[in-house]
């Protein structure tokens, strides 16, 4: 079966998370990706661990399957020509490097359009090529310098970062949609073009509502803890053994959750009967809600109020995140073979090309000998 991508050949000069989850999600979708990699180490997040695999790193595993890896050195001539090469035979190019980096070696946009004109040329950086130019672009950076830090965490406690490089899968993510644009525009016009992204941008393009509702009314969200700042109940409450996560989106399902914990009354009391009020009495809420959850378990509440269709649920680990995947029969993990651990899926279902041909991350230069020679046979042609 034809993947969607394939034919497609993806120069990856890109390192980290951010520019190889973006090719990562080509490669699932049967392009050919050719990762670029320095001498000696390699990709930064090779060396980033524990936890560790028999290959590299688990963090590097989690965005470089399905690639092959080819050691150039970009600062030796007869390597840089071979990347220029691999440029001018690319149909999209990834890169994150430093402003000026690229264009010293003859491996900028205009330099590789140059040489390549149907060339998609996929730019991602920090804060942009602009005036943030010479600012280092990692995530935690742009978490707390965007806004995310200062909506996440307890309302009384400091700023808190998500607990994953959240930005950087943003930024993949439309880098990849980028990317996938331009192809379908150069189908089209047969011409290529320049895609940028930035960190900072796609942080900010994903706060949705909250900045939104800065930008209403001039005041910046501030931090509620598991609390959401337009409804409710929408937050952790604690049971007898834990605490639970109700996310009730409209006064039909508060209804049914009041009748559940044995208080119907509360969806008739003015201060409760709809969502603005909630919000306004939330404190109230929360004490006459906690008051019933409190006389039994997580596990009980969430049966019995899945049952009648308010959303609830325990909060769990990664681990249950996979089971309960598991459960439900979304299969999230995959094999990639070569004794590599398993990898969560592609998270696209499609019913006409569906993914399902993984490979192992390479091992830094696994494929030298091969890209090389095709390089070298399509230079002398």
């Amino acid at each position: 079966m034809r993947m969607p991508l394939e034919g497609v050949v993806v120069a990856d000069f890109s390192r980290v998370l951010a520019g190889p989850l973006a090719s990562m999600t080509l490669a699932d979708l049967g392009a050919t990706v050719i990762k670029v990699e320095r001498p000696g180490s390699g990709d930064d997040t090779r060396s980033w661990g524990p936890p560790w695999t028999s290959n590299s790193s688990s963090y590097f595993e989690c965005a470089n399957r399905s690639k092959r890896s080819v050691v150039l050195d970009l600062d030796d001539e007869e390597d840089r020509a071979l990347a220029r090469e691999l440029a001018r035979r690319a149909d999209v190019l990834v890169e994150n490097f430093r402003e000026g980096a690229l264009a010293r070696r003859g491996l900028d946009y205009e330099s590789v359009r140059a040489i390549n004109e149907g060339i998609v040329y996929c730019s991602i950086s920090g804060f942009g090529r602009r005036a943030g130019a010479a600012m280092a672009g990692y995530d935690f950076l742009v978490q707390a310098m965007g806004g995310l830090m200062s909506i996440t965490g307890t309302e009384d406690g400091e700023p808190m970062k998500v607990g994953v490089a959240l930005v950087d899968v943003l930024t993949a993510k439309d880098a990849t949609i980028g990317i996938l644009a331009a192809l379908q525009a150069r189908a089209v016009t047969g011409r290529g073009q320049l895609v940028e992204v930035n960190l900072l941008s796609s942080l900010l393009g994903s706060l949705a509502n909250q900045a939104s509702g800065y930008l209403a009314t001039g005041r910046s969200p501030r931090r509620m803890g598991n609390r959401h700042p337009s409804i409710a109940p929408y937050e952790t409450l604690r049971c007898k053994d834990d605490v639970i996560a109700l996310a009730c989106g409209n006064d039909r399902q508060f209804r049914l959750l009041a009748e559940v914990v044995g208080a119907p009354g509360l969806a008739d009391d003015q201060r409760f009967a709809t969502n603005e009020a909630r919000v306004r009495h939330r404190d109230e809420l929360r004490a006459a809600l906690e008051q019933r959850l409190r006389q039994d378990t997580v596990d009980s509440w969430s049966t019995k109020l899945t049952d009648v269709g308010v959303p609830a649920g325990k909060v769990g680990d990664i681990a249950d995140g996979i089971r309960l995947a598991e459960s439900l029969g979304l299969e999230p993990t995959v094999p990639v073979g070569d004794s590599a651990p398993p990898q969560i899926r592609h998270p696209i279902s499609y019913s006409e090309t569906p993914v399902v041909h993984y490979t192992a991350p390479p091992r830094l230069g696994q494929h030298d000998d091969e890209i090389r020679r095709w390089l070298t046979e399509e230079r002398t042609r």
